[in-house]
């Protein structure tokens, strides 16, 4: 079942070839296939993922000799379904059939629907390996989406595909039977963008208190608008796992979201809790460390206090589903900082990178 379509899309590709460089072409629309539906993108939300594709610096995941084909690049959107392709005659796929003008979100790694991450499922990521939803119109599998919650505007529900259903995972992942963490504990957010910020709000719903850091003593001036109990500024006080401490009374914090990487991660391992969780988001403070330090060995930091230390990559339909019934029972709305028009995304991209925003960077698409 379709309505009248439109005989075009609009799209942003970008050649990674290692220059920032986005071009904005047309092609021909397709209709969707038997268990597939045509959405219309309404609003696109950047990650630094986003920036790092543009940039041809994405390529952990490539075998080697990959070809670097032109792509449309970012992950996150909300859009509204245009067209819903014929039916299979399987009744569980019907079962998954959408209706024509449900207001949907992407999913990032479009094939994970449940469980433990795959290397089959880093194969069906947004903007990377797949076409991304930096255009107009995208079509998607029935089971590549999730029902957007109704109260969120386009632009505040487009930040939920990446930002906040990691965020969500650094806190609740290693969690079992719909757990929500956070009462009576500790949580650290490092920095102040959109899995930070997000965390933030999670972390205060669930009645944790929360110790966010950043550059900017304006940025945690925000952040305790928010509902941070404490802000620690990194520049001012390079030391602040010792903040960390003294703040905790010296038992440290039971959760950080670890966003920095290099110049950050044995800060953290400094102050965790006994028992504690790190959980590895990102390196935007360094994907190396520096040779000339010596340091003790990071299976002796992770035994000192036996910590865990989990990597995330985002996370499962089914874990999003159960994040967004969270975040309607608490009417949580995500931080846009700035929203871009489309035919200024190369700009909202350059915006993301320089890091000045606070929480999420939106492109409106329609």
């Amino acid at each position: 079942m379709t309505d009248s379509l439109p005989y075009e899309v609009t799209r942003y590709q970008t050649l990674q070839n290692g220059i920032p460089h986005l071009t904005l072409s047309t092609a021909p629309l397709a209709s969707p296939s038997p268990n597939e539906v045509l959405v219309k993108i309404l609003s696109v939300s950047l990650n630094y993922r986003d920036t790092e594709v543009i940039h041809g610096l994405y390529n952990y995941y490539d075998a080697p000799g990959t070809e670097k084909n032109p792509l449309v690049p970012c992950s996150d959107a909300c859009g509204v379904v245009v067209a819903v392709g014929p039916s299979s005659n399987n009744s569980k796929e019907e079962e998954e059939r959408w209706q024509i003008g449900d207001r949907v979100l992407s999913t990032f790694l479009q094939d994970h629907v449940a469980g433990q991450v795959l290397p089959s499922h880093l194969a069906t990521g947004l903007g990377k390996p797949l076409d991304g939803v930096l255009q107009t119109y995208r079509i998607f599998p029935n089971t590549g989406l999730v029902r957007c919650p109704d109260y969120l505007t386009d632009e505040e529900a487009s930040c939920l595909p990446i930002a906040a259903v990691t965020a969500w995972m650094a806190i609740n992942g290693m969690e079992k039977d719909g757990y929500v963490r956070g009462k009576g504990e500790t949580i650290v957010c490092q920095g102040t963008g959109g899995v930070s910020v997000s965390g933030l709000q999670i972390a205060k719903s669930a009645g944790a208190k929360v110790i966010i850091t950043s550059s900017s003593d304006e940025k945690l001036e925000k952040a305790r608008k928010l509902g941070a109990d404490y802000g620690i500024n990194y520049k001012t006080n390079p030391d602040w796992e010792k903040e960390v401490m003294k703040i905790t009374d010296g038992k440290g914090a039971d959760v950080i979201i670890e966003t920095g990487g290099a110049g950050t991660l044995y800060k953290s391992l400094d102050c965790i809790a006994f028992g504690g969780l790190i959980s590895c988001i990102g390196y935007v403070a360094g994907r190396e460390d520096k040779a000339d330090e010596a340091r003790p060995n990071l299976n002796l930091l992770a035994l000192r206090r036996t910590v865990t230390l989990k990597g995330i990559i985002n996370g499962p339909k089914d874990r999003f589903e159960e994040m967004c019934r969270f975040y309607e029972q608490h009417e949580i709305r995500p931080v846009v900082d700035r929203v871009f028009a489309f035919e200024d995304a190369k700009e909202a991209i350059e915006y993301v990178v320089s890091g000045s925003h606070f929480g999420e960077v939106v492109i409106k698409v329609n």
